[in-house]
This record gives structure tokens, sequence and C-alpha cells, in this order.
């Protein structure tokens, strides 16, 4: 099974897509809180998320965790931390989404 959905986005200030796939928007729900918007939504709510969070501004490179808090077949709810579990925004966020 191929990608069905991915997104490169700034998650800092303004967040804003660089660059995406079956991708409508992106929401800020707090510090390190985004609701990635399917264009499609998947045919069910069991697939795969796959993220990576990185910082060009800051000490940390890859965030210490990285949680899928609501999986739906519109939208994935994630939750960027730092090393020490901290919510943290990133500069840096991708988002993979496989079905």
């Amino acid at each position: 099974y191929g990608c069905r959905a991915w997104v490169n986005f700034n998650g800092t200030s303004t967040v804003a897509i660089r660059a995406s796939g079956n991708v409508s928007s992106i929401t800020d729900n707090a510090t390190g809180s985004y609701t990635i918007n399917f264009t499609t939504a998947m045919p069910d709510a069991n697939y795969t998320c796959v993220t990576m969070a990185a910082n060009d501004a800051a000490a940390w490179t890859v965030s210490g965790e990285i949680t899928t808090a609501t999986v739906l077949t519109s939208s994935v709810k994630i939750q960027a931390a730092n090393l020490s579990s901290a919510a943290r925004d990133s500069s840096i966020m991708n988002v993979a989404i496989f079905r």
C-alpha cells in the first residue's frame, strides 16, 4: 500500500504547510499539538501515522516522542514533545499516513 497522505510543515508561530499530498490544512491546537486534515478521507481509522519532528533553531533535533492522540478518517491529531516529554512546537514537522 502506498502513502495516502503526507505533509511537511512549520509548526512554530503561524503554522504553514511547505508541501503536502492529500492534506487540506493543519490546525494548531496548542503547544506541540497539531491536527492534520485530509483532503480525501481515509476508508477507516486503521492507518499508520509516521511522524518526525526537528527544530533548526534550538539544541534538540529529533523530538523525544510524537504521539497520535486522535485518529479519525478525516484527520489525525499528533503531539510533539522534547526528550523531557514537554510539549514543544517544531519548525520542521513531517507526517506520512499509510493504509
